[in-house]
């Protein structure tokens, strides 16, 4: 039986991924910020079975977290010294990444979304983080009709140039 292929991210494995983020928000800038995680956690993220669709990220005391996000317990260490699946994981940032996120999000109605949780290339688990604003109906319309304009567009170009 062949191996399932894995998806290679900014520099490593994507492990879990929010496609719907690009779909319901602006994104205007994106960081890499490292997750704090307990053994199980990384166990289970290895495994491939997380889900980051619902998850945010939120302030608390100077400090960001990442609210809601789904990592299942692992099985094997569930009796000894399991995790909350859902429970608020401290993200890892510079103070000056913090401060500009935090300042976003208070002023001009910004909100933090993780994009994707991916292992850099020595294996630590990252969470690619996205600074947006929030789409309504009509933006995303807009945005589809633009994402199908360029696919026509690049389809009609492709389709001259044979031509030629």
């Amino acid at each position: 039986m062949a191996t399932k292929k894995k998806k290679k991210g900014i520099d490593g494995v994507i492990v879990a991924q929010n496609r719907k983020a690009r779909h319901d928000y602006f994104i205007e800038d994106t960081y890499e910020a490292g997750i704090m995680l307990v053994g199980s956690e990384v166990k289970s993220l290895r495994r491939g079975s997380s889900s980051i669709g619902e998850a945010y990220a939120v302030e608390k005391e100077g400090e960001l977290f990442l609210v809601n996000a789904y990592i299942p317990e692992y099985a094997a260490a569930a009796q000894y010294n399991g995790h909350e699946p859902k429970r608020e994981r401290k993200l890892l940032l510079h103070r000056r990444q913090i401060d500009r996120l935090m300042a976003s999000i208070q002023r001009d109605g910004y909100t933090v979304v993780p994009l994707s949780i991916f292992f850099n290339p020595r294996g630590i688990a990252k969470v690619e983080l996205g600074l947006g604003k929030g789409k309504n109906k009509g933006d995303k319309r807009q945005s589809s009709k633009d994402r199908d304009w360029k696919r026509d567009k690049a389809r009609l170009l492709s389709h001259n140039q044979r031509e030629t």
